[in-house]
């Protein structure tokens, strides 16, 4: 299981490649958790952390994933970290971009995924400007965050 795009490779998160990458990569709480989540039901597998790998060099530049399965509205909430030498320096412009768009189109075309959802600071332009490009619409703010979504287009 595993997206490819252009530039990257997005592999979701196991016990292996945890390992195999904890090396080259800060590895934030949220990994553990999933991992420990991972561990209780294996079903949560694609539905939390995936590595953002340069196809160029097999370093990891961040991570993405949702926060947990698809709800019972077929709804899922994506969030993403991209390293600062990897955000917006020449070359390496648009890997947020790439990879979210990647995992987009992953959760709804696994038939489960009806509607994706986000959140980010209000003054995270950066994020703003991956979640406009993609074609997220704003639906509200509160207490300094923007909310998101993307409905699965008709085909």
């Amino acid at each position: 299981m595993g997206v490819n795009t252009e530039r990257l490779f997005i592999v979701p998160c196991t016990l292996e490649n945890y390992c195999q990458f904890s090396h080259q990569y800060d590895m934030g709480p949220h990994i553990e958790m999933y991992l420990e989540q991972l561990k209780r039901d294996s079903s949560v597998k694609g539905w939390g952390v995936w590595f953002v790998i340069r196809r160029e060099n097999n370093q990891v530049i961040g991570d993405i994933g949702f926060k947990g399965k698809p709800n019972d509205r077929k709804t899922v909430e994506i969030g993403y970290g991209i390293i600062p030498a990897a955000q917006n320096k020449g070359q390496n412009k648009g890997f947020a971009t790439e990879a979210v768009q990647a995992l987009i189109d992953w959760a709804f075309s696994s038939g489960q995924v009806e509607k994706v959802i986000a959140e980010c600071l209000e003054d995270n332009v950066a994020s703003i400007r991956v979640l406009e490009k993609v074609g997220m619409k704003r639906t509200s703010a509160k207490d300094g965050m923007l909310y998101w979504e993307l409905e699965k287009p008709c085909k």
